[in-house]
């Protein structure tokens, strides 16, 4: 009875009966009351579905069946039954905040289950999760929803922050109103098309093979035969066209024309390979839509994707788990660490595209992202008919992404990655950052950029040769100055 009692599954991540009073009450399971303790024991049916987290009055009403029960079977006096029907069990200022539960039932999933879940052992969990940051991003969700959105929208959202090696700092795999642990992660579970977030992908493809930041393409309309597909005109969101620009300004304003002519110029091979080496599945998109983001991802990946640029373009993989030890042990069983892992693309290549990704923030559709007192790089994505919205940047101290949407893929009505998601991203990292000092991006001053690459050597067909070649090509134009 013992060892059910302390490995008993009750909801939002915990298990056994003192961790559940602690989660949800802030007290042991020594100090609870009638009331505290009918809760808990309600919970052993459906733990999901009775946490107090994610339903409060459910978890009241199966907390009065069992009251009921007790007094029917002597264990509560009459006295004792009224008393905890009228003053029910509360949770704790953490709990009603839902501080880390996605988070918590994310980092049990990570670890071997003979271990998280299945295991008769005390077992200690140390996380990479930020009390503090993790309250940043619950407090920007709850304050963008409840003063930029109408009341009664079924929109969700979801954030997750991590370091640049990373750590998770904070998840929110959904708003309050779909309820916490145990619930459908958005962060982690859905996966959705990416839209123009995809972008600096292809543009850090062509950054490696040597294409620049002022080199010039024409933004105008273009149409192209897809194998298989027939005739596709891409167009821009704003369905104008810009004529000349440099990327740097196409990755700003998110010109789709001139990603589609880079893509196409670097190849669907390299793009798949640098999205990969990122950690984004890219080999089932098919043709040159996926420069305008067809591919489907999580949050979590395409935050480390982003993690993995700021890092200097070697690849990331997310962790929340720093080590599993059984209790009294001093030696783990169980560690995970992070760090860069392997190149994929080279740290120039790199710094160039957090360029271009400040520019975003700094002039163009990310503006709505612009820190107060600090430098930032990102971008935008919206996918087709608004069915998904993002906001994924960074500084030089935290990576944030954001995605906003319906479960069931309504169309957003008047939302954009740089609106709302964005603005959900600047309030998360405007408290992520509180007490922090101000540091650079890792990339290189404005002036410093090469001078503008004229139009006839911009992207447009293919090269010749494979990738090899290209990246030889482009390695000696970077050195000769070419």
């Amino acid at each position: 009875l013992t060892i059910y009692l302390n490995r008993s599954y009750l909801g939002a991540g915990t298990r056994g009966f003192e961790a559940a009073a602690q989660r949800y009450f802030g007290i042991s399971a020594r100090d609870v009351g009638p009331a505290e303790a009918a809760m808990l024991a309600g919970l052993l049916k459906a733990p999901s579905r009775y946490a107090p987290t994610a339903n409060l009055q459910r978890s009241r009403d199966r907390a009065a069946t069992i009251v009921r029960l007790m007094e029917e079977q002597g264990y509560l006096s009459a006295s004792e039954a009224a008393h905890a029907r009228k003053h029910p069990a509360r949770l704790s200022s953490a709990a009603a905040a839902r501080a880390g539960g996605y988070f918590a039932d994310w980092v049990m999933d990570l670890g071997p289950h003979f271990l998280t879940r299945d295991t008769t052992e005390d077992v200690v969990i140390r996380t990479t999760l930020d009390r503090g940051v993790q309250a940043a991003a619950d407090k920007a969700l709850q304050f963008i929803f409840d003063t930029r959105v109408r009341e009664g929208s079924k929109a969700q959202a979801a954030i997750v922050v991590m370091s640049a090696d990373g750590a998770v700092r904070a998840m929110v795999g959904g708003r309050k109103v779909k309820g916490v642990a145990g619930q459908f992660n958005r962060a982690v579970q859905a996966k959705r098309q990416t839209g123009s977030a995809f972008k600096p992908f292809v543009y850090g493809a062509a950054m490696e093979t040597g294409i620049r930041p002022h080199t010039q393409v024409r933004d105008e309309p273009l149409c192209l035969d897809v194998r298989g597909s027939g005739k596709w005109c891409p167009d821009n969101y704003s369905r104008e066209y810009k004529g000349v620009v440099t990327l740097e300004e196409a990755m700003a304003e998110s010109l789709n024309v001139p990603a589609v002519k880079v893509y196409n110029r670097v190849g669907r091979d390299v793009v798949v390979r640098v999205a990969s080496g990122f950690g984004i599945n890219a080999d089932a998109a098919v043709g040159p839509a996926m420069a305008l983001g067809t591919v489907e991802s999580t949050l979590l990946d395409m935050t480390g994707a982003y993690a993995g640029i700021l890092n200097g373009g070697s690849s990331v993989v997310p962790y929340g788990m720093v080590d599993l030890r059984i209790k009294g042990d001093n030696a783990p069983l169980f560690e995970q660490t992070g760090g860069a892992g392997e190149r994929v693309i080279s740290e120039p290549a790199a710094r160039q595209l957090v360029y271009m990704m400040s520019r975003v923030i700094e002039v163009g559709t990310g503006t709505r992202a612009r820190l107060p007192d600090r430098p930032a790089a990102g971008k935008t994505g919206t996918t087709q008919a608004a069915r998904d919205a993002w906001f994924i940047g960074f500084t030089a101290d935290y990576v944030a992404g954001v995605w906003m949407g319906y479960d069931d893929n309504t169309p957003l009505t008047g939302v954009t990655g740089g609106g709302l998601p964005a603005e959900i991203w600047k309030e998360t990292m405007i408290g992520a950052h509180e007490g922090l000092p101000v540091r650079r991006l890792p990339m290189p001053a404005r002036g410093a950029i090469a001078s503008a690459v004229p139009e006839r050597q911009a992207p447009g067909r293919a090269p010749q040769g494979n990738f090899a070649e290209r990246m030889i090509i482009g390695i000696l134009n970077g050195i000769l100055g070419r």
